[in-house]
Order: C-alpha cells, then structure tokens, then sequence
C-alpha cells in the first residue's frame, strides 16, 4: 500500500495535518495512508532531513516537506529543501512552504477560526477585508492571538485542524499545498477521483500566484 510521508517542520503542523488531511482525502487514515514526522523546528528538519529520506525503506512512499517561510524569501526557502531531497536521491519529494507561518492558513479560514475558538467577531468585514490575504502578513501568530486570546500553537493547531475548509481557505500557499499533496496521492492511486476535479487548473493557477508573491518578497521579479 503507497503512503505518504509528511517531513514537518514542527509539532503543531502534525497536530494540523492530522485532522486535515481525512477531509481533504476521504477515507485515509493516520499510519495507514500518511505519516506525520514533526521535528524540533527548523534546524532540526534541515540537518536530518536527508540521512532519513536516505535511510527510509519502505517501499511505495512519497514525501511531503512542509516549513514556514517566516522572513525569509518563500522561493529561497523551497529551493533549499529542494537540493537537499535531490542530493539526498528523492528529487520526486514535494516541497510546501508556508507563507509566512502556520497561523497564515488560519486567517485563511476566518469561518474556521471563529468556530473553533468561539470568536464570532472574526468574521466581520473589517476583520476580512485586514486579512483577505493572509500570505503577505507579517505576524500571523500575532494576528491569530488577538483574534482568538485563548490560542495556543499545540491545542489551537488541533482544533484548526477538525474546521479548517479545504476548499475555502484564502491562502493561496495553503491551497496550493492541499492541491499538491491531491496530484501526489492521485500519482500513487491513493485518491477517489471526485476528490481531485477541478483541482489541476487550480493548483497551477495558486502556484503561480506563490510564486509571484515569493518573488516580490525576495526582490527577484523571476524567482
């Protein structure tokens, strides 16, 4: 059976992820289908990142890496965790960075954030119209705490991650992470094929835009 492995920066990404990704693919199940590897942060994902996808055996796996940007330029960021799997002999590994952190993909999911923490105001216009594009903030942590004072990163990624939409975030580096990881499983035949309409010219269209971001952020036009 094909699984995909997840190479996450930090704990509350797989605490994230391991509410998410069932509904965004029906019928998977954590160990079986995916398997979440969080780390000590960033340090800690890049220095063993490639003895683990070296020594990993398990045959019919792909990879998934995902880490905040915060500061530094998106596409710089992607393009590090890119050498390493390629000179680590998985070039096939996909690569999803954050813009900018964690938090970002909640305000993406203002609906979300206001169920899961109770904070009606959280959706007035005012509060949508500040956040309608949470990749280009700079502090979402920040923004996420003084919406929803009682956040927490451990608790609050859990709950996100039972509400969170796929289909109705306005992150685009969060859509593009849900798109990619559907192309893989459907690579794999691991994904009903409802799951994945509409999804391919949605995934180029939000990569692009990324990318676009991503270049303005590190002062290449064609980054």
């Amino acid at each position: 059976m094909a699984r995909l492995i997840f190479m996450l920066e930090e704990p509350s990404m797989k605490g994230l992820l391991e509410g998410l990704l069932p509904r965004m693919v029906p019928g998977w199940e954590a160990g079986r289908h995916f398997l979440c590897v969080p780390h000590e942060g960033k340090s800690d994902l890049e220095k063993s990142l490639p003895r683990k996808l070296r020594a990993w055996r398990e045959p019919n796996v792909r990879f998934v890496v995902v880490r905040d940007a915060d500061v530094a330029p998106c596409t710089a960021t992607k393009g590090n965790l890119t050498r390493l799997c390629v000179e680590a002999g998985r070039p096939e590994t996909l690569v999803r960075i954050v813009c900018r952190e964690l938090e970002s993909w909640y305000l993406g999911d203002l609906d979300a954030l206001a169920e899961a923490f109770g904070v009606r105001h959280a959706v007035s216009p005012a509060v949508r119209k500040k956040y309608r594009d949470p990749d280009r903030i700079v502090r979402p942590s920040s923004a996420v705490k003084a919406l929803a004072p009682s956040f927490q990163k451990g608790s609050g990624a859990r709950a996100m991650g039972a509400v969170l939409r796929p289909e109705e975030n306005t992150s685009h580096s969060f859509r593009v992470f849900v798109s990619g990881v559907r192309r893989v499983a459907d690579e794999l035949g691991m994904l009903i094929e409802e799951t994945l309409d509409g999804q391919e010219d949605h995934d180029a269209e939000s990569q692009e835009h990324v990318d676009h971001v991503s270049g303005q952020d590190s002062g290449d036009p064609d980054a």
